[in-house]
């Protein structure tokens, strides 16, 4: 949201008032992390006595609730609605540690320091190892008020139709942060545009708009840019972000209220800002080493029964197609009916027959559902006799045509409505249902009541939250923590915690292929582990060459799945070719496993992505700024998906000794290469020194990976490495290996 016109002026209708000085600072017991400080900044310099009356203030408090990370809270009437932030489990508190002088005050944690000068001009800035990282100047924070018509409104951005837009407000909090010459910004959630924000304007605002928009399903309000640190607003409602596109030598944003909230986050490595933030707002989980074969999809309007299913299946057998997981889409509901959450009898009237037969061939089972209740499901009276769908002002139950007919939307924030919605769900876990796609849950109404009171604006990107918890719950209740996983769509900052997302509704072309990339780079600097996306795009039908290139891209993704929308995804569809690139790939990543299943370890343990961008893990070279178009699979293989009819790619390799992994070419990096490849092959390369976990079998992902195991040495590194292997069963083994016995 822009409020000015050029450097100087404000836009028709707009009042600023901005922080002129820190008048007064002290020391607090009553911050919200424990000891903190509270800085009074009037908003013009008091220069007599008589300055102080008629004045407005803005009230700074800084504290810390986690080592390396500063919260920060601008508050222009402080008994002002505070809205409740994103969950916190890694907060903490007592870490900060208050100084003042007569120049300054400081709050220090770790090693990341808050300095805000006394008196005029207003300067907080952010510091690490005596370097400042960024800060807030003149005329950065403030308060925005608009008059009626003033020309700021977002409008109807975010799927506006039937009242799920972005609400009008006339007064917000604005703060805006230094950004360095050259510096880059990353994040904000999965976002299909350029990977570097910067010069774009984002709205933090879940919206269903597909692959190829400016809107995305999973908006989170934090980004890391390339100095070594990352933000988080922590605000669930609609943030406004702009990243050096108003103020081209700062990243602006805005939250509609009284308050303002943001969080400074330490590295100094971008891995380390991950860390810290996943540490605060939650880590991945471990997911099933199951999870990462491959998922094939019934796709969505295509006509499917028991038959169909196992065609599929006998296909995927007789082709030597390893398949781990089998996902029902909508259609095993009944039409207009969902969710009632009941099989449809017409074309599967034995479900627990089939489901038990689907598991005796080694399968696990995945069914698609929605947060949505339709008019003719059984369940929409029960929903509204027990008030478990969310209600208009008057009483009414909200509902709407766009989607399912007279849908009502369930309230996850009245705890008997969670327990009714989970009771459905734990009935098809006691069937067989292993895991369930999250389909949905961005267009959530602003002009409704929730049963807990939440405040609209804030309830629409948090609806995800308690969506997907309510579901993943269940799942780890049902099956243990290790074994739980979802198909999750929507998400917001925190939603990494229930994984596995996936990359949302493309269309099958080259281009769409690469948006789908973009989307998962900048999820991954969101704090994302595990990513998935619809090999072959979702809309329409891809050419055999567009599907071939987007299986082996899809293969070295995190997780792995087959799915469309009005026409079925089994490779033998295309031509005999593909079949034989889905052998090739799935069957390699069946061999990573060892390697894969590490890496989601790691994780687990660090917040650091399987999936990662260049600049994530090689952030010291300044060719990796921009790339959007490779990554890292874990922090050994290079992987540049083809996006051309003719084969040919260009890509970056860092230097040192690359070994091509499906060809055994030694390639020498620091510079670009331009290569074209057959539909058999694409550039994967080794990263120099790499000791590759190799494992024995090409069926299955879920194997003993210490059966058979081949420690792949690969050229270019010197000294010991030290390698863990872990099974599915949870059996580790540590391996020294000298690198000097190259194997590779």
């Amino acid at each position: 949201m822009k409020f000015t016109d050029g450097f100087w002026q404000l836009r028709p209708g707009v009042t600023a008032l901005y922080a002129q000085e820190a008048y007064d600072i002290e020391e607090t017991d009553a911050a919200p992390d424990g000891p903190g400080l509270v800085v009074t900044a009037p908003t013009t310099v008091i220069a007599k006595r008589g300055d102080v009356l008629n004045r407005p203030v803005l009230t700074v408090t800084l504290s810390s609730p986690l080592e390396g990370v500063v919260r920060v809270r601008i508050a222009h009437h402080t008994g002002g609605s505070r809205h409740s932030g994103f969950a916190l489990p890694g907060a903490r508190t007592g870490v900060g540690v208050t100084e003042i002088t007569d120049a300054a005050g400081t709050l220090t944690t770790g090693a990341l320091t808050a300095r805000i000068a006394k008196g005029a001009p207003w300067d907080l800035s952010f510091e690490a190892n005596g370097k400042r990282l960024t800060g807030s100047a003149g005329r950065a924070a403030g308060y925005m008020k608009l008059s009626p018509g003033a020309a700021v409104d977002p409008g109807i951005a975010g799927n506006a139709r039937m009242e799920t837009g972005i609400p009008h407000a006339d007064r917000f909090v604005r703060e805006q942060l230094d950004l360095g010459v050259g510096e880059l910004v990353y994040g904000l959630g999965e976002r299909f545009g350029p990977v570097v924000k910067n010069g774009q304007s984002v709205e933090i605002w879940n919206a269903d708009g597909g692959t190829s928009s400016e809107q995305a399903y999973k908006n989170v309000p934090f980004y890391v840019t390339s100095r070594g640190y990352g933000v988080l607003v922590n605000d669930p409602g609609h943030v406004s972000f702009e990243v050096g596109s108003e103020a081209v030598e700062r990243v602006q944003f805005s939250v509609s209220g009284e308050i303002l909230e943001y969080f400074v986050i330490a590295g100094p490595t971008p891995a380390d800002v991950l860390g810290r933030y996943t540490q605060l707002t939650g880590r991945p989980p471990v997911v099933p080493a199951w999870s990462y074969g491959t998922w094939l999809s019934t796709s969505f309007t295509t006509s499917y029964d028991e038959a169909t299913v196992n065609s599929f299946i006998d296909g995927m057998t007789e082709r030597d197609l390893p398949l781990s997981v089998f996902h029902f889409d909508c259609f095993w509901m009944r039409e207009f009916n969902w969710c009632d959450f009941e099989w449809d009898r017409r074309v599967f009237p034995d479900p627990e027959g089939q489901l038990a037969r689907l598991h005796e061939r080694g399968l696990r089972v995945s069914v698609w559902i929605n947060p949505y209740i339709a008019q003719r499901s059984p369940l929409f009276a029960e929903g509204v006799e027990g008030g478990y769908l969310v209600r208009r002002a008057d009483g009414s139950v909200w509902q709407w045509d766009l989607w399912q007919a007279g849908m009502g939307l369930v309230d996850f924030t009245n705890p008997a409505a969670v327990e009714w919605y989970q009771s459905k769900l734990r009935a098809l876990v006691e069937q067989g249902v292993d895991t369930f796609k999250t389909d949905f849950g961005e267009r959530i109404p602003t002009d409704v009541v929730w049963h807990d009171g939440s405040d609209p604006e804030r309830m629409h990107n948090l609806y995800t939250q308690l969506y997907n918890k309510a579901v993943h719950d269940v799942l780890v209740h049902a099956r243990g923590e290790g074994e739980a996983v979802l198909f999750a769509r929507s998400a917001t900052a925190g939603g990494q915690s229930m994984p596995v997302h996936w990359g949302g509704d493309s269309t099958s072309t080259y281009a769409s292929m690469a948006e789908t990339l973009r989307g998962g780079l900048s999820l991954a600097w969101s704090g994302f582990a595990h990513w998935s996306h619809d090999i072959g795009g979702f809309e329409g039908t891809p050419d055999a060459d567009v599907f071939k290139r987007w299986t082996a891209f899809g293969m070295l993704s995190s997780h792995s799945r087959f799915h469309g929308s009005d026409s079925y995804r089994v490779p033998w569809a295309f031509d005999e070719e593909a079949v034989e690139v889905t052998r090739l790939f799935s069957k390699l990543k069946m061999r990573l496993m060892p390697y894969l299943y590490a890496q989601g370890l790691v994780a687990a343990e660090t917040g650091v992505p399987v999936m990662r961008p260049m600049a994530l893990e090689f952030p010291a070279d300044p060719a990796t700024g921009h790339l959007d178009r490779q990554y890292m699979l874990g922090p050994d293989l290079l992987v540049a998906p083809v996006f051309s009819a003719s084969g040919e790619v260009s890509f970056y390799l860092p230097a040192g000794t690359w070994t091509h992994l499906l060809t055994g070419e030694k390639v020498t990096g620091g510079g670009w290469r331009t290569e074209t490849h057959g539909f058999d092959s694409l550039p994967l390369y080794v990263r120099p020194g790499a000791v590759l976990p190799w494992g024995a079998r090409d069926d299955r992902p879920d194997y003993d990976y210490l059966d058979g195991l081949a420690l792949r040495v690969f050229p270019g590194g010197s000294g010991t490495a030290s390698v863990r292997v872990t099974t599915p069963d949870g059996r580790s083994q540590v391996f020294e290996v000298d690198r000097a016995e190259v194997t590779e």
